[in-house]
This record gives structure tokens, C-alpha cells and sequence, in this order.
């Protein structure tokens, strides 16, 4: 019986905190990167999976001038605050979730370790970001190196933890027709 409470509210908050993060993904696509894209003529940092050069970072921060600078302070850093958490409570909630059903105890831990990384380094872009935004002009080579390596970090955790949750749903699906037949 407590098991089956367990597993329903699990379930609701891997459903609340997914649609939650889905909403606010969505307002971070379709309104604050791409007003920090028409602003700059240039891709913002958030969406550059392979990460940018000085130059790269140079060319948005320079096309953004002070009034988009102060866009993507004031709009997408703190939009971008709650997102990873949201993310990664979604992903740890529903590998917890769809664990319960079948024996992926290695596969659940290594992508709850992989869902708290992702966020630590998208944490750690958006702290760049901001370092680089309030040192502008004079922004420095290993900030924007770092910065970069921050977001291709964040990108190859999330790819591999949102791979591994479609994983344990595959598992979780074959586990319940076998029990079902």
C-alpha cells in the first residue's frame, strides 16, 4: 500500500516539476534567446552546444550592446537559474520513478549523477555568462574558455541523462508486458 502511494506521487512530481521546466524552456526559446538573438545577429551562448571562442563570445557581447546585455541579465539569467534544477529534479524523478518496476539500480545512479551534473555545469555557464557580461569590454580568454567548456559539459550530461531515462522507459515498457502476458 505504501509502496503504491509512493509510486503515485512520484509520478505526479516527475509529471509537475517536467511541466514546470517544459514552461519555462519554452519562455527561454521563444522569447528571451530569441530577443538575445535578434538583438545580437548572433546565437546566444545557451544554445551552443559545441561551446565558442573569444571571438565568438566577443561578437554576441558586442552585437548585444548595453541595452541587450542588460536583457539577458535581467531576463534570461534568472529564467536560467531555475531551469536546471527543474530539469534535474525532472530527470532524478522519473529515473527513480520507473526504477521502481525493474532492476536498473547501476543505470538509475549513474543518470542521477549524470542529471546533478548537468545542472552544476549549466550553473556554471550562466555564472560565466554573468562574469563575462559585467567584466565586458575586458572579458578574459580562460573565463570565456571556461564558459564554453561549462556549456559543452552541460550538454553531454544532459544528452546522456535524458538518453538514459528513455532507456529505463524502454525497460520499464518490456518489463510490464512480460509481467502482463
Amino acid at each position: 500500500m505504501m509502496a503504491r502511494i509512493w509510486t503515485r506521487h512520484l509520478g505526479l512530481a516527475t509529471v509537475g516539476f517536467g511541466l514546470i521546466g517544459a514552461a519555462i524552456y519554452y519562455l527561454m526559446i521563444t522569447i528571451t534567446l530569441a530577443q538575445i538573438e535578434d538583438l545580437s545577429g548572433h546565437v546566444p551562448f545557451d544554445m551552443r552546444p559545441l561551446g565558442y571562442s573569444l571571438q565568438d563570445a566577443t561578437a554576441l557581447l558586442d552585437g548585444l550592446g548595453a541595452e541587450g546585455r542588460s536583457y539577458y541579465m535581467t531576463h534570461q539569467i534568472p529564467l536560467d537559474t531555475t531551469y536546471p534544477a527543474l530539469l534535474a529534479l525532472t530527470l532524478i524523478s522519473a529515473m527513480r520513478w520507473l526504477g521502481q518496476t525493474i532492476p536498473t539500480y547501476t543505470i538509475g545512479r549513474v543518470g542521477i549523477i549524470l542529471s546533478v551534473g548537468a545542472a552544476v555545469c549549466d550553473y556554471s555557464e550562466n555564472l560565466g555568462i554573468v562574469a563575462m557580461i559585467l567584466s565586458w569590454p575586458d572579458i578574459s580568454t580562460p573565463l570565456v574558455y571556461a564558459s564554453s567548456v561549462a556549456t559543452v559539459a552541460k550538454s553531454i550530461f544532459t544528452t546522456a541523462a535524458v538518453t538514459l531515462v528513455m532507456l529505463m522507459g524502454v525497460l520499464a515498457a518490456r518489463h510490464r508486458v512480460r509481467h502482463a502476458s
